[in-house]
């Protein structure tokens, strides 16, 4: 088979591969391009076929695992309210179990603190535990008096 038959199929797979996004035929096009390599060099279409189907088994077994447990790995950064979480900010309304106010990333939010024993006084420097709604659950950073 001509190399550039192995050409055309590459780039069929590869078309196949963008509008499916399954990675298989991703890989098999990767495959007919080592068939095309092959066939460049003046090997018969029986190492071809042997070097299209070794390396479309290398792909599956050694990249296509790889690829699918990247793809589902969740993203690193954190975006919305969980951008806020661990987050510092400062009291601009005494704390309590119920309510308060506090300066976080230049807004006003309110906030309660997360030990409900707790008053954390104006001024002092908390840090965001987690975000219920439009509250912030805050700790202090430091002990309180």
């Amino acid at each position: 088979m001509p190399w550039f038959a192995w050409l055309l199929a590459a780039a069929a797979l590869g078309v196949a591969e963008f509008f499916t996004l399954t990675l298989v035929f991703g890989l098999l096009a990767g495959a007919a391009l080592v068939a095309a390599v092959v066939a460049g060099v003046g090997i018969g279409i029986l190492g071809q076929l042997l070097a299209l189907a070794a390396a479309a088994a290398a792909g599956f077994i050694l990249v296509r695992p790889v690829a699918l447990r990247h793809m589902t790995q969740q993203p690193i950064t954190r975006d919305g309210t969980d951008a806020l979480i661990g987050k510092r900010a400062e009291v601009t309304q005494e704390v309590t179990a119920t309510r308060g106010l506090i300066k976080l990333s230049g807004e006003e939010w309110s906030a309660r603190a997360l030990d409900e024993s707790l008053v954390i006084p104006v001024g002092a420097l908390v840090d965001v535990m987690e975000i219920e709604g439009a509250t912030a659950i805050v700790y202090p950073r430091e002990l309180l008096p």
